[in-house]
């Protein structure tokens, strides 16, 4: 196995781990989680709970999916990074003082100054492991595994066991 090999996996296991602690930390606090998505003001006040809910839950399955690279994983969590980039950027550009919201109410850059900059910075870098993930898979042409196969594994072992 190339080290890029390795360094594909180490990319997959890096992301994984950071969006379902992410995840984690928001779920267990979706109240205080919901508050922040309300300072940048973007949310209507209705689908702030469903949001703050549903936001964390999809970043924890994405988180897992790509630990065991599975299909669709990758691309839901490209897509969190493009919105999370986005949501930065406006409140960059609008001057707001708030917490990114980014790893739930204990986040440390919320007890140390407010600033959505260096989290953008981090996304970048999230971005930049997502595309490293993406290139990687067309180059070696790596096929994902679909979320099927995993759940038949699973009967095939349920089966066994009973028998």
């Amino acid at each position: 196995m190339k080290i890029v090999d390795w360094a594909y996996r180490v990319c997959c296991w890096i992301l994984g781990v950071v969006f379902i602690y992410a995840g984690t930390t928001k779920l267990f606090s979706p109240r205080v989680f919901a508050v922040l998505i309300e300072a940048y003001g973007i949310v209507p006040d209705v689908l702030l709970m469903p949001v703050a809910v549903f936001l964390p839950a999809l970043e924890v399955a994405a988180g897992i999916g790509i630990l065991f690279d599975v299909k669709g994983s990758l691309a839901a969590i490209s897509g969190l990074v493009v919105m999370f980039l986005l949501i930065l950027g406006y409140g960059i550009h609008m001057g707001l003082d708030v917490d990114c919201g980014c790893f739930g109410p204990e986040d440390p850059e919320a007890l140390a100054f407010h600033g959505l900059r260096s989290a953008f910075n981090r996304d970048l870098g999230l971005m930049a492991g997502v595309v490293f993930a993406y290139a990687w898979r067309r180059y070696r042409g790596i096929a994902p595994k679909s979320l099927t196969r995993y759940l038949k594994i699973s009967k095939i072992i349920k089966k066994e066991n009973l028998a």
